[in-house]
């Protein structure tokens, strides 16, 4: 499998800087992803209903950012705030463990960063996208 490696056939494992959340944190992180979409189309609707100046429109950064930080994150399979916290969860819901190594608590920031950068670059393009709508 590119990218985690696995112990069984069902779960996957710990790899530092490639993937430290197991798959009902990758649910959570497109649960996120999909909230953060609806609000943005809502928001985008009632940039239209309203005619809102063009300035105004750069407020859908945040909900295009919430989206874009759980997509990527959930096709990383690593979740970013774990990332920085030297953390990883492959059982169940909230129940973290910690990671003792620090070169792959260096490796999992590295990634955490990438995430972030990845992030906020697809929110600011799809922000100037909007912004640029003739409204």
């Amino acid at each position: 499998m590119s990218g985690w490696m696995k112990t069984n056939s069902k779960m996957p494992e710990y790899l530092p800087g490639s993937c430290n959340i197991g798959s009902g944190e990758i649910r959570r992180r497109q649960l996120v992803a999909l909230g953060g979409l609806i609000f943005s189309v809502i928001s985008l609707i009632g940039f239209i209903s309203a005619s809102v100046p063009r300035g105004a429109r750069l407020s859908i950064f945040i909900p295009l950012l919430v989206t874009a930080v759980g997509w990527v994150q959930s096709r990383k399979k690593f979740c970013l705030a774990y990332g920085f916290m030297g953390t990883f969860n492959f059982g169940k819901l909230g129940e973290i463990s910690r990671v003792s190594d620090p070169v792959a608590r260096a490796a999992d920031r590295a990634t955490a960063l990438g995430i972030l950068g990845q992030s906020v670059g697809l929110a600011l393009a799809l922000t100037l996208v909007v912004f640029a709508l003739p409204l």
